[in-house]
């Protein structure tokens, strides 16, 4: 049954990833792609890939905020290795870093690794939380942008915010009523079998205290402020390239069109694809083309280099630590079923 599982979901991954793929480069020369690639200067090549290994520091240092409750002192080299290892994982089989990153942190700092998956689970609460206060911000200022890339959401757009404030509420309650959502979860276990119901009701303990941040008030400004560096560096990693295609001086795009950029890519990333493979091509492509003007070929080209540096840069440093410190892929794949 978990074979079956595992076959349809990275059957439906490879299907997304080749339809998306195919959108993306649909009727593009390659070798005029290549070209537009190859004249980019290596400075702003570099300068990317810096912010981009910066983007991943910064949620290693939120995590460690996120880890306090399980163990006080987290060492910052650790929590990156396994960030690194989870993104380089996410690269090849998507979402399974999630699991992989835990089990690593687990091996190298003694923590309880069904607890460190529950910090994942908060932090990715974290992102949505911040992403929404983007989102929110954007369709307040820049409504008319969405409205070119959909027609008909201005029609939609009262339904569409109230959306996102309910959900915006769930996530933050959520966030800081975890235990009574767990205890809800422990009551409808009661259906189980006796020996199911106690393995179950031990793992919902260990991941509930994941959840506990929320009893240290103390250290919820810092979350904060690295949660939007974290979102900051996302956003500068879309405008850095600007430069590189002199599209910011004929075009004028500034942080706002990188930021509304970095939304339309966060959304390409909630497919179930190998590191946003494909949905990221075309839905950004589709926003530089659309909305900014830019012309197929170069909306394509700023496409597969910011993507690319970035998948390179996580498989190189990820890889690096999974052999430094000797993670063992049986290891990985057992825990990842």
């Amino acid at each position: 049954m978990k074979k079956t599982q595992s076959l349809l979901r990275y059957s439906i991954s490879f299907v997304l990833t080749a339809v998306f793929l195919y959108l993306a480069f649909h009727g593009v020369k390659l070798s005029a792609l290549w070209d537009s690639l190859v004249n980019v200067s290596w400075t702003w090549i570099a300068l990317l890939a810096v912010v981009t290994i910066l983007s991943h520091l910064a949620r290693a240092w939120r995590w460690q905020y996120l880890l306090y409750p399980l163990k006080e002192k987290i060492s910052l080299r650790n929590a990156f290795s396994a960030v690194m290892i989870g993104y380089m994982v996410n690269n090849i089989l998507p979402r399974v870093g999630e699991v992989v990153r835990p089990y690593v942190l687990g091996n190298l700092e003694g923590v309880s690794k069904s607890a460190a998956l529950g910090t994942v689970v908060i932090e990715r609460i974290l992102d949505m939380i911040t992403f929404f206060m983007i989102l929110l911000v954007i369709l307040f200022v820049k409504s008319s942008s969405f409205g070119k890339l959909f027609p008909s959401f201005v029609s939609f757009e009262p339904l569409f915010l109230f959306v996102i404030v309910v959900l915006f509420a769930l996530l933050v309650i959520l966030f800081f009523k975890a235990e009574t959502f767990f205890s809800v979860l422990k009551r409808i276990t009661v259906i189980l079998p006796e020996r199911f119901r106690q393995k179950i009701d031990a793992q919902f303990s260990l991941f509930a205290s994941g959840f506990s941040i929320a009893n240290h008030p103390g250290k919820f400004f810092m979350i904060l402020v690295t949660s939007f560096l974290i979102w900051g560096l996302y956003t500068l990693v879309m405008y850095i390239p600007f430069g590189a295609y002199h599209i910011m001086e004929t075009h004028a795009l500034g942080l706002g069109s990188a930021t509304i950029l970095m939304v339309v890519s966060t959304v390409a990333f909630i497919f179930p694809t190998p590191s946003g493979l494909g949905t990221y091509h075309s839905f950004t492509s589709y926003a530089l083309v659309h909305l900014f003007g830019i012309d197929p070929l170069t909306a394509l080209s700023y496409s597969v280099l910011t993507h690319e540096s970035g998948f390179i840069v996580t498989t190189i440093i990820g890889l690096y630590y999974f052999l430094r410190d000797q993670v063992r892929v049986a290891e990985v794949v057992r825990e990842e079923v």
